[in-house]
């Protein structure tokens, strides 16, 4: 059986200080440089209430004292000076130092307790409780703000392509491997990052979103990566920790990924294929466990091609790949989804709430909305502000509608004639190329891939410049 080590010289000095204290000093304990008991004294037995015959030296400190913060005094090497340690029904102000040899290695660490009875520390504890329960309710909010916002019910639609899609993304959130979801601008894409997160074994843990277009280039490695202290000039004298470690454990949502330079390409693809990374001034490796999911509007083959997005971060991220459909192929789930948004839409309170009419909903079927389920939202929330009552009719969507829609809903029909097929679908591109940027020739350009004079050429060519 285990038998209490003699006390050090410095341990037993500091005792005898504080048995000057009387009644106000209850007690002692030491461990070794693994937490484990090397000595208690009889008041800490007695104020625990563990027996005198109970054998206590060699176990580990938190099977006596499961609220103990020795452990941490010993690997980190740092004094806690003054706490308020709770045991049972019981609290204590108690104190722990670290105990080191002559050449300053950890030998263990000593706790004292100092008060038992702390009523007359009552509003030092109200005040710790406080800022305790402030602690507390900050990082349920932080944790809430890390959850997913979204299931996959908040995808509407109930087309043949919205069916095939939903069997896809549960599929795939029974596995852990890289998620690439490949869409155009305003299909969802992030929506259903969150209910693959939010069906996955990870639904419990963090998720945290990363837009890579919208961060600055020099700012997106601390952002990815954290940055330690003092990194560089004017950085926090605390570590700041990057998206990589607030998700770990949890999904790392990366969206708009087509846009990250190539140097951060190399250290992304490093930190997937390691599992580790570097903050940002550091040299100490951290090990992390995040499941990837990107996404991006962008041709990433092309961009492979031209040399702006590596190869092997493409195949390390589309290890899982889906494609979401624009809106022009499930016109069907116009319907559903136009009422679906009516109702997050804000409303005059003697209203309960907007009704669209049949015909209103035909208008919407017959445009192919370029920006998808972003601009059919837009578009009836003008059609909404323009509203003298909850009805949303035929007259207020084709005011909202953009000139566009309304030019490809008058259009004439088309003859079998492969020639002007051929022209009237390069028109519809050119407009819906229009509508999705704003009127930007230039953007439109660069969306359908072609030069400004090439585009400017079409734009002559079919009457539309």
């Amino acid at each position: 059986m285990p038998h209490q080590r003699a006390l050090p010289k410095s341990v037993a000095t500091v005792l005898n200080a504080f048995d000057s204290l009387g009644d106000s000093f209850k007690g002692a304990i030491t461990v070794d440089a693994q937490a484990r008991i090397t000595w208690i004294d009889d008041r800490y037995r007695e104020l625990l209430g563990i027996p005198g015959d109970v054998d206590l030296i060699g176990q580990p400190v938190e099977n006596t004292i499961p609220h103990s913060l020795l452990r941490r005094v010993v690997e980190t090497g740092r004094p806690i000076l003054i706490d308020i340690m709770a045991f049972d029904d019981k609290q204590f102000v108690v104190c722990r130092l670290p105990l080191r040899n002559e050449e300053g290695e950890i030998q263990g660490a000593v706790g004292f307790v100092f008060y038992e009875e702390i009523d007359y520390l009552a509003p030092i504890l109200e005040k710790f409780e406080t800022m305790q329960r402030q602690l507390s309710r900050a990082q349920a909010a932080l944790n809430r703000e890390r959850q997913t916002k979204y299931s996959l019910s908040s995808f509407v639609g109930a087309s043949e392509a919205v069916r095939e899609l939903k069997t896809m993304v549960r599929r795939y959130a029974l596995r852990d491997g890289a998620a690439l979801i490949l869409g155009e601008t305003g299909t969802g894409k992030e929506l259903l990052a969150h209910a693959i997160h939010q069906q996955s074994d990870r639904a419990d843990e963090p998720f945290v979103a990363v837009n890579v277009a919208a961060i600055p280039e020099p700012l997106l490695e601390a952002e990815f990566f954290g940055v330690a202290p003092g990194a560089f000039t004017g950085a926090d004298r605390k570590p700041r920790k990057g998206k990589f470690e607030l998700a770990h454990g949890g999904t790392l949502f990366l969206d708009e990924i087509g846009d990250m330079p190539a140097a951060l390409q190399a250290k992304l693809l490093r930190a997937l294929q390691e599992g580790e990374f570097e903050p940002l001034g550091s040299n100490t490796v951290k090990k992390v466990d995040v499941r990837i999911i990107a996404a991006t509007s962008q041709p990433l083959e092309q961009k492979i091609e031209d040399k702006s997005f590596r190869a092997d971060l493409y195949y390390r991220i589309a290890v899982l790949a889906i494609h979401v459909p624009p809106l022009r192929e499930r016109l069907d789930d116009i319907g559903l989804i136009a009422e679906a948004l009516l109702e997050t839409i804000p409303r005059p309170r003697d209203q309960r709430g907007w009704l669209i009419t049949p015909e209103a909903i035909d208008q919407l079927t017959r445009y192919s909305w370029p920006g998808n389920v972003r601009e059919l939202r837009n578009v009836l929330e003008r059609a909404a502000a323009m509203a003298p009552s909850e009805v949303i009719d035929l007259g207020l969507i084709t005011k909202a509608l953009p000139p566009a829609a309304l030019e490809r809903v008058d259009a004439p029909p088309i003859t079998n004639n492969l020639s002007e097929r051929l022209a009237a679908a390069e028109r519809s591109a050119l407009i819906d190329a229009l509508t999705a940027e704003d009127g930007s020739r230039t953007a439109a350009a660069q969306r359908l891939g072609v030069s400004r004079s090439q585009f400017y050429e079409k734009l002559k060519r079919h009457s539309l410049d």
